[in-house]
């Protein structure tokens, strides 16, 4: 089912966190942040949206890379109930798409209830200062591709944050598939 992120609460803190990665370390928050801000994203291997976006994602992670905003991204996905989500098949999707970010596994999906993830993919762009900046969409992809020329929303968006540690005010919501909870 398509969910829609919420709208940006400027200034709302990261939570900490400490996960696995396909790498085979183990991250904290406070490792992976950026000189200039970070990106946390929530993915999954199975979505639709996901899927078209993953040679943009790469490409718009690297380019922040080179502006000091480092990304990582989290699958918390139940994938007892989604096997393609499974740790083993996050490994195998990094290493097929050269994944230039930790790719991590939040198994408990407590990382993804403290950030409030609904959807795959679900930005969380914050500034140096670990304060969240931006909550918009990678560009006008949908479950399909958009356009070659598409503006990069995400991308400029993180940008400006890089430069005045600030995020646009107007910003377009990320849709995907809804976060696959575990029964409580």
């Amino acid at each position: 089912m398509a969910e829609t992120a919420l709208v940006c609460a400027f200034g709302w803190k990261a939570p900490d966190f400490r996960l696995p990665a396909t790498d085979g370390k183990t991250y904290s928050l406070a490792e992976l942040a950026g000189e200039n801000g970070t990106l946390v994203m929530f993915i999954c291997n199975h979505c639709p949206y996901v899927q078209a976006i993953l040679d943009r994602l790469v490409r718009d992670t690297r380019d922040l890379a080179a502006a000091g905003i480092a990304s990582v991204a989290i699958s918390s996905n139940d994938a007892d109930a989604y096997p393609e989500d499974s740790f083993p098949r996050m490994r195998e999707v990094a290493n097929a798409h050269a994944f230039p970010f930790p790719y991590l596994y939040d198994e408990g999906q407590q990382v993804a209830r403290a950030y409030g993830a609904v959807c795959t993919p679900d930005f969380f762009g914050f500034n140096r200062d670990l304060e969240l900046q931006y909550r918009g969409r990678l560009d006008a992809s949908g479950r399909e591709p958009g356009p070659r020329n598409a503006r990069r929303d995400l991308f400029e968006a993180m940008k400006g944050v890089a430069e005045t540690g600030r995020g646009p005010v107007d910003q377009i919501p990320s849709m995907g598939c809804s976060i696959k909870w575990k029964d409580a």
